[in-house]
């Protein structure tokens, strides 16, 4: 019987709340509101249906607790109650018999429909009489408003903190995870949610103790301050994390699980290495200063006696080798000059600058390369390029990157070719060469900082990280197209000053 009456209602929740709703709002139409009179109605259908699965008196209560205080606040006597469950027991009782069950079984079913409208309303009545009931009624109100609070409050924290926050429960199962943890590993809460909490531990045989460690750790002083180590990433990729771990208990004392802060350092590490980077380059840069000035001064007299050797001498076989000895001389002094020129601190002044110009300063710096001897660079540069207000030095350093990007990609003989030109509103430099090319995967993490296909020592992985956030920091745009076995195209596109 109640299965019946439950599903009559659950089939027709809606028709029955909207036609309940439009009576009582004709009956008592200047003490509700629409809004008052739907969420009424359709708490009690809900009580109703509570008590026809069985529920315990605790939700059964808890509904008609609601309605109550619904009612109340409208100084509603119990015989308009009594008139508005009437019309909800009428209104009931029409759908079923819309049913056309006129049988025995729906003569029963009114029965129990009206069995279930007096029990409801002895409750409510019980309630009504009892005043301490909607003193209590209040202080739920309050409790629970302060601890929707509380819950909120925390809540903002959690999803709002750059951090990764994990609950871990009693039984090594990750309970909890906010939105910094999906933005820095990948994985949604329903990825992770009861995994173990080894999850995200990378299966290496450094970290197999770390687990171990930490509970140990946990149980001893009740917290982990700033553990430094790497954890694994939805895309399989190890990061470096800074890990705080608390310990949780209850009023008793007892442990019931802990909470773990995971920082993602990755940008910390890769500023520090630039900054390590920068200062190591500041000591070559010292060192290529002093070696260049003691160069300098013997080479400018080898060139002074070498010209006066080129004015006294006769000799067209000795002419031509003096030639020669004053070319080198002077491709030595450039080498030199550049030298000074790269060891100074770089400016971060801005400079209204043709692109062209550093360009050429670039191409010049790189054929020094040992192993530009087997490479070709054609170029087809803008000579009419418009000035741009940049700093210099930082372009520079971004056309070096590239090129010698390119140089690192040519095995033997290749070609380099650099071309540019401009419109309107933008200027375009092609950095093309025809090296071994870049795979469809490798390309993706190209711009990453620390990413790097060369051999360890080699390469840090920065060079082209830096020439990115250059670029993107003049408003311009530096993207990479490969084939692989054919080459690659570096195409950079910088915005013209107006």
């Amino acid at each position: 019987m109640k299965k019946l009456l439950l599903e009559l209602i659950n089939k027709y929740y809606d028709k029955i709340a909207s036609n309940w709703g439009e009576k009582v709002l004709k009956s008592f139409r200047k003490k509700f509101t629409q809004e008052q009179i739907d969420h009424s109605v359709k708490e009690n259908l809900n009580l109703f249906s509570e008590i026809l699965r069985g529920a315990d008196d605790t939700v059964i209560d808890k509904h008609l607790v609601l309605i109550y205080k619904e009612l109340s606040r409208l100084n509603l006597t119990l015989l308009e109650v009594s008139h508005i469950f009437s019309i909800g027991r009428n209104e009931i009782i029409n759908r079923l018999e819309s049913e056309k069950k006129k049988n025995t079984d729906s003569l029963f079913l009114i029965g129990f429909i009206d069995e279930l409208f007096e029990e409801v309303f002895a409750r409510f009545s019980m309630m009504h009489q009892e005043k301490k009931t909607y003193e209590l009624s209040k202080n739920i109100d309050r409790l629970t408003q302060k601890l929707e609070q509380n819950q909120q409050y925390l809540q903002n924290i959690l999803q709002t903190s750059d951090a990764a926050i994990m609950v871990i429960d009693q039984n090594e199962s990750i309970v909890a995870w906010n939105e910094g943890a999906q933005n820095i590993f990948g994985y949604t809460k329903e990825d992770v949610l009861n995994k173990p909490s080894s999850f995200l531990i990378p299966n290496k045989e450094k970290y197999k103790t770390e687990l171990d460690f930490i509970i140990s750790e946990v149980n001893k002083s009740g917290k982990v301050q700033i553990l430094e180590t790497e954890r694994t990433t939805k895309s399989g990729d190890l990061i470096p994390v800074q890990l705080n771990v608390t310990r949780l208990q209850n009023a008793k004392g007892n442990y019931y699980g802990r909470t773990v802060v995971i920082k993602d350092v990755t940008e910390v590490k890769r500023l520090q290495q630039q900054v390590d980077q920068s200062e190591k380059l500041a000591v070559i840069g010292q060192l290529a200063a002093g070696v260049a000035h003691e160069i300098g001064n013997p080479l400018t007299s080898i060139s002074s006696l070498v010209q006066i050797l080129q004015r006294k001498n006769e000799n067209k076989f000795s002419a031509n080798l003096l030639k020669n000895i004053k070319e080198n001389i002077d491709r030595i002094s450039k080498i030199v000059r550049e030298l000074v020129d790269l060891s100074r601190p770089p400016s971060n002044i801005e400079e209204l600058t043709q692109v062209t110009d550093i360009i050429k300063t670039a191409l010049g710096i790189v054929r020094y390369d040992k192993r530009v001897k087997e490479v070709q660079f054609v170029t087809k540069l803008d000579e009419k390029s418009p000035f741009v207000k940049i700093v210099p030095d930082q372009l520079l350093q971004v056309f070096i990157n590239i090129l010698i990007n390119s140089l690192d990609a040519i095995e033997g003989r290749g070609k380099i070719k650099v071309i540019s030109s401009h419109d309107e509103k933008h200027i375009y430099i092609e950095f093309i060469d025809n090296g071994c090319g870049i795979d469809e995967q490798i390309l993706k993490k190209i711009f990453d900082p620390f990413f790097t296909t060369k051999e360890t020592g080699k390469g840090t992985g920065l060079g082209l990280a830096i020439s990115y956030n250059i670029i993107k920091k003049l408003n311009g745009d530096i993207v990479v197209s490969s084939t692989v076995g054919k080459g690659s195209k570096f195409s950079v596109v910088l915005p013209i000053n107006k």
